[in-house]
């Protein structure tokens, strides 16, 4: 299978402190790569530096086989990024958030129109369409970011931490959202300090903390790093032998 991305010794520093460490990844096309670590671990860091919102001290982002820097305005046209802070208007209504952000990747008249009506029935928001986003609940709101990214058809989806402060209903129904696209075609980066929903949707998984990657694999290779029998043991434990931290305290 080929790599889609790839991070190369990526390092983020503030000063003397390192918030990513030399961090090197392959993203291979067609999977959902979870991306799992505490609060604090680095992982915006790492997901706003694949994207060139903010630059890396030292190391490379090569996406589709290109140097994402030196290919920036061609390559956004391939990737969405959902982040973590929401990234929507709350006196738009919910079409022209998606019309706002869609057009920026120059489609524009009766595809435009296609696009914005596809995203918000995809994210369950075609009624919706007309109303405020600041009438919108948190869970409404998630959605309604997803469908701002999605308009463009994008190859790679990044999802950083797209269910924090939601009902269980909403985190759901995105989780489903996920994995729907990924059947469509896209490959999916998905952040998160939720045990759960990293091992319900992802095809492989990195534990990631204090900056660094402590290990990669599927959840069942995790768990053999620990014990021969994957039966006796959760993630959330080998999360804790690996780090030497319970996830759930963060």
């Amino acid at each position: 299978m080929a790599t889609i991305l790839k991070t190369k010794d990526l390092t983020k520093k503030y000063g003397t402190k390192v918030v990513v460490d030399n961090l090197n990844l392959e993203i291979e096309e067609g999977e959902i790569f979870g991306l799992l670590g505490p609060n604090g671990a680095g992982k915006s860091t790492t997901m706003n530096m694949i994207c060139d919102i903010v630059r890396p001290t030292l190391g490379e982002v090569e996406f589709m086989g290109k140097d994402f820097r030196k290919n920036r305005k061609e390559l956004l046209t391939y990737l969405g990024y959902i982040p973590q802070d929401l990234a929507i208007h709350g006196n738009l209504k919910a079409w022209e958030n998606v019309e706002l952000f869609t057009s920026l990747y120059g489609i524009k008249g009766a595809l435009l129109k296609e696009r914005i009506d596809e995203a918000l029935e995809y994210v369950g928001l075609s009624e919706k369409k007309n109303e405020y986003a600041r009438t919108f609940s948190g869970g409404m709101k998630r959605r309604l970011n997803i469908a701002c990214a999605i308009g463009h058809h994008p190859k790679l989806l990044i999802f950083d931490e797209p269910t924090v402060g939601i009902d269980p209903q909403s985190r759901n129904f995105i989780l489903e959202r996920i994995k729907q696209s990924n059947q469509n075609g896209a490959t999916v980066i998905y952040t998160s300090h939720y045990m759960e929903e990293v091992e319900a949707i992802c095809t492989r998984i990195a534990i990631m903390d204090n900056g660094k990657i402590i290990a990669t694999g599927t959840s069942e290779e995790l768990k053999k790093m620990v014990v021969e029998d994957t039966s006796k043991i959760t993630l959330e434990e080998v999360f804790l032998t690996l780090t030497g931290k319970k996830l759930r305290d963060y």
